[in-house]
């Protein structure tokens, strides 16, 4: 007989409503350094700094929590930015030539950044210098004139155009062509030979009618606008650029064989050939290209030359510097990565004599350096964001939230130990626009990320600017080959040039053994556990001072001398012996070492109880780390298992044994299919095929047609990786008593629950007990479909997971309720399931795969709390599945409440890096050095609120209405949101809900979260309080190419209009 459940018709409107005061998905944040910059901009007036990437993403910084993000619509190289000086405006130009004008708007009291004005080149047959009219082919530089109402842009064929910034248009007849300059150029010098690409346009810094034009050849001409003719002609060399001296009577140029020189600029008309001065600072052997070079000068006497390369060619052309000369002192700054831009913080007031230089900042590939330039050895200013998370390489992460302010100003502490704050405010950051609208938050949230090189990263995640805090290193503990490196590299050192290190990003680890896979803090023990790729788990205890100790060690054999297993992975790490000397911070009490020394892949830590459990591909131990004795171990291998034994840094896998085993799962599941029937799954199968076979009404709605899903094998390689460990209080071998309790899942579906007999210490006592810590195996559950368990958590009689250790005796969070039956939430990759205890019967379940055909990769416990109501709070499952998708289920009920497209499905390393907060919000990795941040929760949100104090000309009025309906990419990286902004004519937005505002939104103005199954639903938002038209909605959801030529012709038609306009 067929069964039907009959579902209500329609949602609960009351539910629905509490559903949107609960959840709402939000992408608020980049943590982190821009991945693959590409240019770089200063604003000296608003001291803000502007950084665009490869990917056409433009992030302006300021104060710590001042941040605009925005992208250009064409996933186009950002190749120059420049800022109109106090307006809150950027010009950037990308490598297809494009112009692109962007505006800092002010909305309800917050600041964001648009996208104003574009201007792409017309494309023309010739050449420049041809017969035929000059061509906008590829610009080579911009610069900005005057108060930046106009541009000069220079190109590969030698031309400067002239350009409109307001409106992006160019000025007819101003064109100066390279036929133009040479007719000021000796006969000698022509020789038929073009002058080459523009190099570089500088303003004359005393008169806004000159322009200093730089060409490839060599040739230096000062350009007078106003009279269209040469004032100064200099003949040099091949050119890199150039830069002024502040009085307008000196300049300076660096050429293409790793020299610069001296100009000096007279009332003279001849043409100059002979520099002032003429100098290689790295010769006499050939020396690379330097790049770029600035001239600063101080009162005090002894300018600043700062330039980036020059190197010999031969010993060092491979080094990354910038060097800095002032007088006799010359530093030769060594960075670890590519050099992308520089400049200096500096007067720019016309009334300052001097530039008196504060501070020089260099961008770099994989991160950004400022050095104190008032300071003696310009020392490096510590940065309070933009700090390079992938110094070393991430390898796991972890949050800590509500960390109490005794462990916060510890850890702080311990942190200034390291690298000790500037001593003076003039040696602070020097980033200093634009300011921080945002409340300081609540409570304080630490980050945790483990490094390939053996290093835990502490940082401050309670507001925008991810801060770096403190840094662990456990590499101290081990035998290394670093010392002996370091020693070389000292010793080469100390000859020419005067190298000096500068920056963290070190991309090598000494041993990747040393690489950290899982960590866990205990906020109020201060107590961290640390396991490594080597099978080292470190018990750490944190020190408010400097201590010489020895560390106690111990092994656990995980095999349990099991025969028939030879591990063929690396060897374990060679720990050093005798008292040790530890700086402040976190120390090291414990080493436990994993035997097969293979890498952890769980690890949890009971300070309470003084327990620490770890598992590996091998089995799961549990070590009392107060006595120092192992409790408990064991082996979780299949004697299929032989994949297990070989490590992830083994090199002795055999080809011929994985293609053998290949085919022979392929062989298999050919024949397995006829005797399906009769193995131990003939139950599952018949289920499947009734599901897939039967048919219903069609005036009754039923749920929906479940996916077959075939059961796993159970000597599938790598099944006994453990894949989770818990620790709980609960009931489990009976329902009368109930005592400590650890749990373990594995990668083939089996749970493990051991009851733990853990002896009290006496009151009052510091002195633990002689008696030992018993484990008793209470309960194994074997998963149907074998599935990897993903999390284990165990629910109190309210249906509230069991408080952290030491919270409840504390009174700092509800006593869990012990007089209901407790139950067990077990989380698998394709289903949630919950079972009573101690009984262990099932009592409901949520097959996820099969419904919604994915699989679950990251699972976590969250509280949700209201917009409406501050003291109503839900307490929720979240849920990463290998698609991408973020699903919210109640508990412990499974039902489903909402679900989110957040990650790409083909971004597997984001999916891998996501970790979840205790308040609904979460993080995952975009690039190697930047993490995402959202939010599930529509009340805990952390997103940039900031303003900026902006002095627009008189005449100037905001362009953005100019790209109208024009979607705005919002997302720099990861998955971006579309947004229709349309603007006012006053150049204000229109009074619509923007982020970061309290004005709530209409429901009828986005689409609902719910709606996944449209294909052009997923985070796409539609702001529809303005006049959207049926062809907006078709050039929406059109071809690519078709959007863009609409929005090109669109752009094109306004800009005109409005210049007629203003004509």
């Amino acid at each position: 007989m067929m069964k039907f459940r009959f579902r209500r018709q329609g949602a609960d409107p009351q539910r629905e409503k509490l559903k949107q005061e609960l959840f709402a998905f939000n992408k608020t944040v980049e943590h982190g350094f821009p991945n693959q910059p590409s240019a770089l901009a200063f604003d000296p007036e608003l001291r803000i700094m502007a950084i665009g990437t490869r990917s056409g993403a433009v992030k302006i910084y300021g104060a710590p929590g001042v941040e605009f993000t925005g992208l250009h619509r064409d996933m186009a190289t950002v190749t120059q930015m420049h800022f109109l000086p106090g307006q809150g405006r950027l010009l950037t130009l990308l490598d297809d030539s494009s112009l692109h004008l962007w505006e800092i708007i002010h909305h309800n009291g917050c600041a964001h950044l648009e996208e104003a004005l574009s201007f792409q080149p017309p494309s023309r047959l010739g050449l420049d210098g041809a017969s035929g009219p000059p061509s906008l082919a590829r610009i080579t530089v911009v610069l900005l004139v005057g108060a930046g109402d106009m541009a000069a842009l220079g190109t590969e064929g030698g031309s400067v155009f002239f350009l409109d910034v307001p409106t992006l248009m160019l000025l007819e007849g101003q064109t100066l062509g390279p036929e133009e300059v040479l007719r000021s150029v000796p006969d000698d010098y022509r020789c038929g030979k073009a002058l080459g690409p523009v190099e570089s346009l500088q303003g004359h810094v005393r008169d806004p009618t000159k322009i200093l034009i730089g060409y490839s050849r060599g040739l230096l001409v000062i350009w007078n606008q106003a009279a269209q003719c040469a004032d100064r002609i200099f003949l040099g060399t091949q050119l890199e650029s150039l830069c002024w001296e502040r009085t307008g009577s000196t300049l300076v140029s660096s050429h293409s064989d790793g020299s610069y020189a001296i100009w000096s600029v007279d009332t003279g008309s001849s043409p100059v050939t002979q520099p002032v001065v003429a100098t290689m600072p790295y010769g006499p052997f050939p020396c690379k290209a330097i790049n770029k070079i600035l001239w600063r000068n101080c009162e005090s006497g002894g300018h600043f030359i700062i330039f980036s390369g020059g190197m010999p060619r031969a010993s060092y052309g491979d080094r990354h510097c910038v060097s800095v000369l002032r007088a006799e002192t010359l530093v030769t700054l060594d960075f670890t990565s590519r050099i992308i831009d520089f400049f200096t913080v500096h007067s720019t007031r016309p009334e300052d004599e001097f530039d008196e230089p504060q501070a020089l900042a260099v961008l770099l590939e994989e991160e950004l350096v400022v050095l104190d330039l008032q300071a003696p050895g310009w020392p490096a200013v510590p940065a309070p964001y933009l700090a390079p998370l992938h110094s070393s390489a991430i390898t796991c992460s972890a949050h800590v939230a509500n960390v109490p302010a005794k462990l916060w100003s510890r850890i702080v502490s311990a942190g200034e130990q390291q690298s000790p704050p500037p001593a003076s405010s003039a040696s602070s950051w020097p980033i200093t626009g634009g300011r921080n609208l945002a409340q300081e938050p609540l409570q304080r949230g630490l980050l945790l990320t483990g490094h390939e090189d053996g290093t835990v990263r502490f940082w401050d995640a309670s507001g925008v600017a991810l801060r770096p805090l403190y840094k662990l290193s456990t590499a101290g503990l081990f035998q290394t080959d670093c010392e002996h490196a370091d020693s070389l590299a000292q010793a080469a050192e100390d000859d020419w040039p005067p190298f000096r290190k500068v920056g963290c990003f070190d991309p090598y680890s000494d041993d990747p053994r040393l690489g950290v896979q899982k960590m866990a803090l205990c906020k109020y023990t201060a107590q961290m556990v640390v396991a490594g790729t080597a099978g080292q788990v470190l018990v750490l205890e944190l020190s408010d001072l400097p201590s010489e100790q020895a560390v106690s060690m111990a092994s656990v054999d995980l095999l349990q001398d099991r025969e028939g297993f030879t591990w063929k992975g690396h060897e374990r790490l060679s720990p050093r012996t005798g008292p040790l000397p530890w700086p402040a911070g976190f120390q090291p009490r414990v080493l436990v070492q994993c035997l097969p020394p293979a890498a952890v892949t769980a690890v949890t830590l009971h300070t309470e109880w003084s327990l620490v459990a770890f598992g590996t591909s091998h089995g799961f131990g549990l070590f009392d780390y107060q006595r120092k004795s192992p409790v408990l171990a064991r082996c979780t291998l299949h004697p299929n298992d032989s994949l297990a034994m070989e490590g992830p840094l083994s090199r002795v896998k055999s080809l011929k044994k994985s293609l053998r085993q290949s085919f022979r799962r392929i062989r298999k599941s050919r024949v397995s299919g006829k005797k399906r029937a009769a193995n131990a799954n003939s139950k599952l199968q018949e289920a499947n095929a009734q599901l897939a076979e039967q048919a219903c009404p069609h005036d009754v709605e039923v749920t929906p047609v479940q996916r077959r899903i075939e059961p796993r094998s159970a000597d599938d390689s790598l099944s006994g990786v453990v894949r989770c460990l818990y620790f709980a209080d609960t009931f489990l071998r009976d329902a009368a008593h109930h005592g400590p309790t650890m749990w373990a899942g594995t990668n083939s579906g089996s749970v493990f629950a051991y009851a733990l007999e853990v002896p009290a210490a006496a009151a009052g006592s510091e002195k633990w007990p002689e008696r030992v810590v018993e484990a008793v195996l209470g309960k194994e559950v074997q998963l149907m479909h074998r599935a990897p368990v993903v999390a284990i958590a165990v629910l109190d009689g309210r249906g509230r997971p069991l408080p952290e250790p030491y919270e409840a005796s504390r009174d700092l969070a509800q006593a869990p309720d012990m007089q209901g039956g407790h139950a067990v939430l077990i989380a698998s990759e394709e289903q949630f399931k919950v079972f009573t205890l101690p009984k262990v019967s099932a009592k409901t379940k949520f097959k996820l795969t099969a419904h919604e055909g994915c699989r679950v990769r990251k699972v976590a416990l969250a509280t949700f709390a209201s917009v409406a109501c501050e003291e109503y709070a839900e307490t929720c499952l979240a849920c990463l599945t290998n698609l991408g998708d973020v699903h919210v289920f109640s508990v412990p009920g499974l039902r489903p409440q909402v679900h989110y497209s957040c990650i790409r499905k083909e971004d597997i390393s984001g999916i891998a890096s996501c970790v979840f907060t205790r308040h609904g919000q979460g993080f995952y990795l975009i690039s190697p050095s930047e993490f995402e941040r959202f939010s599930l929760s529509a009340r805990n949100i952390t997103e940039p609120l900031c303003s900026l104090d902006i002095s627009w000309p008189r005449n100037a009025a905001s362009a953005s209405y100019r790209l109208q309906e024009s979607p705005k990419l919002s997302q720099a990286n990861g998955t971006p949101g579309i947004v229709l902004a349309p603007r006012s004519h006053d150049g204000s937005p229109n009074p619509v809900h923007s982020k970061g505002t309290d004005t709530p939104e209409p429901p009828e103005a986005t689409l609902s979260p719910m709606s996944i199954d449209s294909a052009t639903s997923a985070d796409t938002t539609l702001d529809t309080t303005g006049d959207v038209t049926v062809e907006d909605v078709k050039d929406f959801l059109g071809s690519s190419e078709e959007s863009e030529k609409n929005l090109r012709n669109l752009v094109e038609d306004e800009a005109r209009a409005c210049a007629i306009l203003i004509k």
